[in-house]
């Protein structure tokens, strides 16, 4: 009888750079990695929440160079050197954006697990369509998913966010 001893395969690390909420950040992962566990575990930027693993509910749902991406479904070697958004990137200067001030004063949110995702959809939506309806609002966020809300602070909140962000001339 031959016995041995099992090798650990040789990690193929990729150095990878990405801009996310303005600062430069530089790394090191492997292919496979998704850029959701890269953003939260090797950056440290836990506001991105993964959710379903397989871009369904939309909790990690960022920005990437103006368009919204699901980050569960994106290796972080596919954002090198991009510019990315997180919902930690959308308060400025520690003042909340008008979005977070509304899904806080209309009470958008309960367990808050979405609503990162939720955030930045709605600013996604919002950059197509300044003033909508309520019925337009929950077309628009259809693709995040909430367990606990029923939607209605939350169209509530977009709703009262969309004069705002209109009025700033730029979602961001």
């Amino acid at each position: 009888m031959t016995t041995g001893t099992a090798t650990k395969p040789k990690r193929n690390l990729r150095t990878i750079s990405m801009t996310i909420n303005g600062v430069e950040y530089d790394g090191a992962c492997e292919p496979r990695k998704l850029l959701v566990d890269f953003i939260r575990e090797d950056l440290g930027l836990t506001g991105t929440h993964v959710g379903c693993e397989h871009g369904v509910c939309g909790a990690c749902t960022i920005f990437m160079n103006g368009q919204t991406v699901r980050s569960c479904l994106m290796f972080a070697v596919q954002a090198d050197g991009q510019q990315l958004v997180t919902v930690e990137g959308l308060a400025k200067e520690g003042k909340l954006h008008p979005m977070q001030e509304a899904f806080w004063e209309h009470h958008g949110l309960q367990c808050g697990f979405c609503t990162p995702g939720m955030l930045i959809g709605a600013l996604d939506f919002l950059s197509t369509n300044a003033s909508p309806t309520e019925d337009e609002i929950r077309v628009g966020i259809s693709g995040n998913l909430c367990r606990c809300t029923g939607y209605h602070n939350i169209v509530k909140a977009i709703k009262a966010a969309a004069p705002v962000i209109a009025q700033r001339g730029t979602v961001f």
